[in-house]
């Protein structure tokens, strides 16, 4: 019988990787190799982190979040800026959903399925918005982006109850809020099919942020904390930004917001 691969070890490798291409075929790959059992975990082994971490190419430049530029629905190449956002976005996502996996020893066997499915999900997202670039006449690297999201990654990577508060359910779910007013405007210039990327967006968005919710009221228990003062601790430990509003309150309720948390938002 084959060995099983080694399932952080293997997510770690597809973080490395620098092509877009080559690093979501790789995800896809694995995770058609757990669902049919041909993965294992090492137990509670820690994985010294490598150079490179993330993997990603040369372009787009990574620039501050202000230079990105302005977006306007009005041309096929604003359009293309959005679209071209919203992929850099998704294939960050890909690697903070790898860098979960591998990086955090001895969570549940769950936890670890979880986040290789996020991740599976977050590359079929790149690929969609790349296929819908180059009908625009772009491709992924056209524009510049910015790394605010892989910051945080990289200030919660030694305590996983840290990037479960302030990754998915903090960055991450922005994008709950963030995706039906961008809908709507897509919509209003006429692309549809973007916009119907951004609905296949936010279904899959609500159920990554519960992933979040989840193991971070998991880890919470095991610790024996309170979820919302430990929260509210740890978005000051680590500077996360101030959440202002419009909060989209039922995808937050179905991605595991508290009803307490919810009354704040709203």
């Amino acid at each position: 019988m084959a060995q099983p691969l080694e399932l952080r070890a293997r997510a770690l490798h597809s973080l490395l990787e620098t092509d877009p291409a080559a690093k979501t075929a790789e995800v896809a790959a694995l995770c058609a190799a757990h669902a049919r059992g041909a993965t294992g975990l090492a137990p509670d082994a820690a994985l010294a982190a490598p150079a490179g971490i993330p993997g990603r190419p040369a372009r787009p430049e990574l620039v501050p979040p202000r230079l990105v530029g302005r977006r306007s629905m009005a041309t096929p190449e604003g359009r293309a800026m959005l679209v071209h956002a919203l992929a850099h976005i998704e294939f960050n996502a890909v690697n903070l959903a790898l860098d979960a996996v591998w990086r955090f020893p001895g969570m549940p066997p769950a936890y670890y399925g979880d986040w290789l499915r996020v991740a599976g999900e977050e590359a079929r997202h790149f690929e969609m918005l790349c296929a819908h670039l180059a009908t625009l006449g772009f491709a992924y690297g056209d524009f510049p982006g910015h790394d605010s999201l892989w910051e945080m990654v990289g200030k919660t990577s030694g305590d996983v109850l840290a990037r479960m508060a302030l990754v998915p359910r903090t960055l991450e779910a922005r994008g709950l809020d963030a995706i039906p007013p961008l809908r709507a405007k897509l919509a209003q210039a006429g692309d549809l099919a973007a916009a119907a990327i951004l609905d296949v967006l936010l279904r899959d968005e609500v159920g990554h942020v519960e992933i979040g919710n989840r193991w971070y009221l998991y880890l919470c228990g095991l610790r024996g904390l309170e979820p919302v003062s430990t929260y509210e601790a740890l978005t000051v430990r680590y500077g996360a930004p101030v959440l202002k509003g419009p909060f989209n309150i039922e995808a937050r309720r179905q991605a595991g917001f508290s009803e307490a948390e919810l009354a704040r938002f709203a």
